[in-house]
């Protein structure tokens, strides 16, 4: 089962949404190191919920930048994930990616769409 593990803000100005969401929110906010990628803390690690990060738009907003929290869901095997979305109407929006001591990452459009991501955890990922 893919559960939801992870969102993600897009942001024109990510400085500013990080100081939007500390004063809404009381979000806690740290640059990974060597990356325009924030990781979101959204509270105690002991309270039911999940955490995300913040990253620069990769286009503008009237082109086909992301304007959502985007979900990551775990997934055993993504390159299985990635066929399956394709066998289902569905699209691959971002090819596989390494995230380094992470595992991989890859995006995918539903049939309406909405895109999401999904990602294999492989902490020897380089």
């Amino acid at each position: 089962m893919g559960r939801v593990v992870h969102f993600e803000i897009h942001a024109e100005e990510p400085e500013r949404a990080v100081a939007f969401y500390q004063s809404v929110f009381g979000w806690k906010f740290t640059q990974w190191e060597g990356n325009p990628y924030w990781l979101i803390e959204t509270g105690p690690k002991d309270v039911p919920g999940i955490d995300g990060g913040l990253l620069p738009r990769n286009s503008p907003v009237e082109g086909t930048g992301v304007i959502a929290f985007v979900c990551t869901a775990d997934v055993d095997d993504l390159d299985a994930s990635m066929a399956a979305v394709k066998e289902n109407g569905g699209s691959i929006a971002m090819e596989k990616q390494s995230v380094p001591g992470v595992g991989w990452l890859a995006y995918g459009l539903d049939t309406e769409g909405n895109i999401f991501g999904m990602m294999q955890s492989d902490p020897n990922a380089t």
